[in-house]
């Protein structure tokens, strides 16, 4: 043990490599804001002088952000180029670097990027789970399907959202944001009429509607066997989601927009939401998540990932109030050995690291050009 230890500790930085790729989703995703058919992702790479490699990935929404977010990887890495790799103390310092741009938006993903890649290389170096480095055991996490489900006819949802089932899922998404609430309900009833009683059923605005629609379609959607009611309205409008938190018993759900662990603080002080779900290239990495689930922990508040299923299942395992896994495969194209949702559940691995493998041959087939 002492050995690994100082292995870990001895870990320096000799550069990173991005790698830009659009893989094709197995079900569109048509919601509110936009139809996605492909994603695109940037694999980042982090390369020691020791021979680790620590990998992770984010997703960049749209073929554009690819570029920028690596760019900034780059930059970040070269600032602490050659240094002990210690995650926590490189965040504090870029956070710094990049204080007069703003460590938002693409500054903030390519900075939890590398923040997801430096943990991985010291759980590699270490030859344990990243759940297990962060004094966690690995075990197998509860998980919805969020693949699909989007905009479409009541009937072909609910054939969707049967299909959705493989795994033994216990939960699924449903994207809504019709053009009324007569169609929100429409499609809401066909799926859950074709959903196991057992199965949960999540659904979506996307930040579509008004303060006024969303207590509306609220209020309606507590009695149609709704499990959350999840970014109805803007997610950064604080006074109006807690005003709905007031007015409905249907669980509030948001999170995957907060930017950084103190968005998350700020939300749960205004009692603007009953559940939170970080996007962990959002929150700031695992150095993000970890010190959001302590928020989350103190505030008594089920907290539950939003993509990213491979690096989120293993802080989920670390998280005291870990909720739900949000599954989706978009990876599947790209892996060496794709992960299988097991009796509902993101099965537990013994995979150094987060346990991310490129098939190489199939990250030149989608790299971006």
């Amino acid at each position: 043990m002492p050995e690994t230890r100082h292995r870990i500790s001895d870990l320096r930085l000799r550069g990173v490599t991005c790698t830009p790729v659009e893989v094709p989703l197995r079900y569109v995703l048509g919601t509110s804001a936009a139809t996605v058919r492909a994603a695109p992702l940037l694999l980042v790479d982090v390369h020691t002088e020791q021979g680790i490699t620590g990998r992770s990935y984010v997703f960049c929404y749209r073929r554009s952000g690819a570029k920028p977010v690596a760019a900034i990887v780059e930059d970040a890495a070269q600032i602490v180029r050659g240094e002990r790799i210690a995650p926590a103390d490189f965040a504090t310092r870029l956070q710094r670097s990049f204080a007069l741009i703003g460590v938002t938006g693409i500054v903030r993903m390519a900075l939890s990027a590398f923040d997801m890649a430096l943990w991985d290389a010291m759980a590699v170096a270490a030859g344990v789970p990243l759940a297990t480095l962060l004094g966690a055991s690995p075990r197998p996490i509860r998980a919805y399907n969020s693949c699909g489900l989007g905009l479409m006819s009541p009937q072909a949802a609910a054939d969707e959202a049967e299909a959705l089932l493989e795994g033994g899922m216990q939960a699924v998404k449903l994207r809504l944001g019709y053009a009324s609430l007569a169609d929100d309900l429409a499609v809401t009833r066909a799926v859950r009429a074709r959903l196991p009683d057992a199965v949960q059923l999540l659904v979506d605005y996307n930040q579509a509607l008004s303060r006024f629609e969303a207590l509306e379609r609220g209020r309606a959607l507590q009695s149609e066997g709704v499990a959350w009611l999840e970014e109805p309205i803007r997610h950064d409008d604080l006074t109006g989601n807690a005003e709905l938190a007031r007015s409905l018993t249907l669980p509030l759900q948001l999170g995957e927009n907060f930017d950084g662990p103190k968005d998350l603080l700020r939300a749960l002080q205004a009692q603007a939401c009953d559940l939170a779900m970080p996007d962990v290239a959002r929150i700031g990495g695992v150095t993000g998540w970890m010190q959001a689930a302590g928020v989350a922990e103190a505030h008594g508040i089920p907290l539950s990932s939003h993509l990213m299923p491979e690096v989120s299942a293993q802080l989920l395992a670390a998280t005291p109030t870990c909720h739900w896994l949000e599954y989706v495969d978009w990876t599947d194209p790209i892996a060496q050995e794709p992960v299988k949702i097991v009796d509902g559940h993101w099965p537990a691995s013994e995979r150094p690291g987060a346990g991310l493998a490129w098939d190489p041959d199939a990250v030149e087939h989608f790299r971006m050009r």
